[in-house]
């Protein structure tokens, strides 16, 4: 033991001993500095490929608006440039452009290969090039080169059982299989042929050829029969819009009769689609559109002129009005096309089922374990932005023990934002709604597109969007009849009132549909500013707004004026009417009745207008909810303040559809639907949507379309017609008061507040109740007569009112008043 410790110590001893110097290393003379020799072409060929290729993907990308978005981390317009040099030359040499002998090297390698089909190889490698500079994405890259692929075998091996399957090994070697399908057509034919007749091997790889083109054009098989009956009806209807847009008859020839406006329901879905199954790996089936064959419209029946219309005499009031809405459009260049679908995308390609369902589905069983709640997850329906998933009860179990687990299952599933249906309608389950994790992209262009929307022609129907089980869901403003969107500050409010405008000028010309457009806010609604559906300029000052307001009421009053002197209540009647020339001028009247537009009338931030002139704006508004229906003329407003002080109760009582976005609390939740449910929300685009006559609010995706397609589309609806405008929207001048009749026997009264209020520069109601000793009704009365006047300035809830005028200001007003009165 002692011996092999000292061993140890020995062993360590050494270790710690110093290195020892390595030896001096003998001093070489110092090397000669190389000159590198500069080659300057490399980078000059570099820069000059990265320029060509940089403009050849512009120019690319600048056809159409689907690809002019492209983000430059995702652009690959080198690859794509090399791929069309190398179609370029196998084009020489396939199609024999070129006549030498590497060229008929080339061509007879890939006749080789390939066979006959060699003329389409460099068409082929164009078409992957067009794909790489608009939509180089891996996984669409991959698909499409994968389809072309297969399809390609499929024809080649078709090809070369048409030629008999000549062998490689054969008589002629090469060259008669080069004059069939190439080796690639041999390797695919010699199989089936070798043990099953042609009529079996022939169809077997046309249906392999066909399957390749399905999957190169991302087009599910089960839909096959779907998108050719959505190309039936895209043609169809598309006939009958060319026979619509047909240009008016001469001032001599009598009118055609019209196409009839079918009515609508306010929501129409598109599907009925299938829970899915929560077995593991099992995929549902997608959910097949339904909708009944549209068939050709009908021309409406003669309508007789009424036996009161010859009665009743035309007032001078009346003979003075101007039908200023009615303008009927005429294109310099033929009549008004509407926009092509096609320029708005198509949104992403819906999911049956992920494998984030499956994780949530084993949370919540996990959860109703834990708890011993004998209930199971039956099933679950996808949506674009939400799942909803069934869960039903056992027996003798109440519902409250599942609703009550709402914060325990929105921990489990990491979801702040769960929201729980008790029942869900028409079925006996529990509905429990989470946000998905991998959302799908809902287009406006996918809406506009479907079956429903292409199956009514009504020029007021708009796209929406989809609900939770993926149905599409259009509204016909029309019989809302007026709509009220809010929600907060990037929740969706502004695409949603882009995607209702968008709809109208993708489906409506500007003889079918006017508008009037108010953006306080000066910068949502702007792109906008010159289509031909304008009656006016796009209103940006709130007081402004509120005079046209007024002025809506004023052409309401208008519209039902002729209405009644022809004896119709409604206004598509009257314009059936009109366009089957069974109307005439009223006797004493030169006046000939012509169709009126719908006319929908937005604003865009309710609460700025209220800010302004709250009674005014209120009015107006009430009035035109309560009457404006038959008349033809339709309301939308939105508001991001969803408060009591801007969506007031006589607001609320007369605009009977509401859409809902992500709200903040509950109280404005029930500001908006008088329901629960808006604060639980996730955000873009998530809605709640409560039409006129619904009881409870249905859940959707609002459609979502891009600033490049809305001006894309306004620039189409500018080159068709230009905007006529009838002027400032303001009330007429017969329709005023004398400047001092409003007053009235106040006029003492009045100069006494006026002069008060301007020599103090303090304008306050309580101030004027002290000093002149009058009652709270007097003084409001008294401070919107100086408002009126220019006095002060508009009401700031509880702080004083501005004063706007001076001393001097005040005797020249007090004299014109004392004029007036005498």
């Amino acid at each position: 033991m002692a011996t092999s410790r000292s061993t140890r110590r020995a062993g360590k001893a050494t270790s710690r001993r110093a290195p020892t110097r390595p030896a001096a290393k003998k001093r070489s003379a110092p090397a000669r500095p190389r000159t590198k020799s500069k080659n300057v072409f490399g980078p000059l060929l570099v820069r000059l490929w990265t320029l060509t290729a940089s403009g050849l993907g512009a120019a690319a990308r600048a056809v159409g608006a689907q690809a002019r978005s492209l983000d430059k981390t995702h652009q690959r317009d080198g690859a794509a440039l090399a791929m069309v040099a190398i179609a370029l030359i196998m084009a020489a040499a396939t199609w024999r452009l070129a006549d030498n002998q590497p060229a008929a090297t080339l061509d007879y390698a890939i006749r080789c290969l390939i066979g006959q089909t060699a003329w389409a190889l460099p068409l082929l490698c164009l078409l992957l090039a067009w794909r790489l500079l608009r939509d180089p994405r891996s996984s669409a890259a991959a698909r499409a080169s994968l389809g072309w692929i297969t399809f390609l075998t499929g024809s080649l091996g078709v090809i070369h059982l048409a030629h008999g399957v000549p062998s490689p090994a054969g008589d002629g070697s090469f060259d008669a299989v080069a004059a069939a399908g190439g080796l690639i057509g041999w390797l695919v034919a010699v199989g089936p042929a070798s043990f099953m007749p042609a009529w079996v091997s022939v169809p077997v790889l046309l249906l392999l050829a066909g399957f390749g083109l399905l999957i190169a054009t991302g087009t599910p098989a089960r839909t096959l029969p779907n998108k050719l009956t959505q190309l039936y009806r895209a043609g169809a209807s598309y006939a009958v819009q060319r026979r619509k847009t047909k240009p008016a008859p001469a001032a001599s020839e009598p009118a055609k009769p019209a196409t009839p406006v079918v009515p609508v329901m306010p929501v129409a879905p598109e599907k009925e689609p299938h829970s899915s199954p929560v077995t593991p790996g099992q995929r549902t089936e997608e959910t097949t559109e339904t909708a009944t064959p549209h068939s050709e419209p009908t021309p409406p029946q003669t309508v007789e002129q009424p036996t009161t219309a010859a009665t009743t005499p035309a007032s001078p009031e009346q003979e003075s009005r101007q039908d200023t809405v009615r303008i009927a459009v005429r294109t310099d260049n033929g009549p008004y096309r509407l926009p092509d679908l096609q320029l708005l995308k198509p949104g992403s390609i819906p999911k049956a089922q992920t494998k984030a369902n499956t994780v949530v589905v084993n949370a919540l069983t996990s959860v109703l374990d834990q708890f011993g709640i004998d209930a199971q997850v039956i099933g679950f329906t996808r949506g674009p932005t939400v799942t909803r998933y069934e869960i039903e009860l056992g027996p003798a179990v109440k519902v409250e023990k599942v609703t009550a687990l709402t914060k325990n299952i929105a921990y489990a599933v990491k979801s702040a934002d769960v929201r729980i249906l008790s029942p869900i309608p028409g079925k006996s389950a529990i509905g429990v709604e989470i946000g998905n994790t991998d959302k799908d992209l809902v287009a406006l262009g996918d809406v506009l597109r479907s079956q429903i929307a292409q199956a009514d022609h009504h020029p007021m129907i708009v796209g929406l969007g989809k609900d939770v089980e993926g149905r599409t869901i259009v509204a016909n403003l029309a019989k809302m009849p007026h709509l009220l969107i809010a929600g907060a500050t990037g929740a969706g409010k502004s695409v949603c009132v882009n995607g209702l405008i968008t709809s109208i000028l993708m489906r409506a010309t500007p003889d079918e549909v006017r508008m009037v457009l108010v953006d306080p806010k000066r910068v949502e609604l702007s792109v906008y500013e010159g289509i031909p559906h304008l009656i006016t300029p796009i209103i940006t000052n709130p007081k402004k707004a509120a005079e046209a307001l007024e002025w809506v009421v004023g052409e309401m009053d208008r519209r039902y004026d002729d209405l009644a002197a022809h004896g119709f209540r409604h206004v598509d009647e009257f314009n059936k009417a009109v366009k089957a020339g069974a109307l005439k001028p009223i006797p004493g009247s030169d006046r000939q009745p012509a169709p009126y537009p719908y006319l929908l009338v937005i604003v865009d931030e309710l609460a700025d207008l209220m800010m302004v002139a709250p009674r005014d704006v209120e009015d107006s508004i009430v009035r035109i909810t309560q009457l404006a229906r038959a008349a033809g003329i339709h309301l939308v407003i939105a508001t991001q303040r969803p408060s009591v002080d801007v969506v007031t109760g006589l607001i609320k009582a007369n605009v009977p559809s509401r859409l809902a976005f992500a709200v903040s609390s509950l109280t404005n939740s029930r500001v908006i639907l008088d329901h629960a449910g808006a604060e639980n929300l996730l955000g873009q685009g998530d809605a709640l949507f409560l039409p006129m006559g619904s009881s409870r609010p249905n859940r959707l995706q609002n459609a979502f379309v891009s600033d490049a397609e809305i001006a894309e589309i306004v620039a189409h609806c500018k080159t068709q017609h230009a905007a006529h405008y009838v002027g400032d929207l303001t009330p007429q001048a017969g329709a005023k008061q004398k400047p001092a009749e409003d007053i009235g026997d106040d006029l003492r009264l009045f100069l006494e507040a006026a002069e008060l209020i301007v020599t103090t520069q303090f304008g306050s109601t309580s101030m004027l109740q002290r000093k002149l000793r009058v009652g709270f009704a007097k003084a409001g009365r008294l401070m919107d007569l100086l408002e009126s006047r220019g006095v002060v300035g508009p009401s700031e809830g509880s702080k004083a009112r501005e004063v706007l005028i001076t001393l001097d200001d005040l005797d020249k007003l007090r004299d014109e008043l004392t004029a007036e009165a005498h």
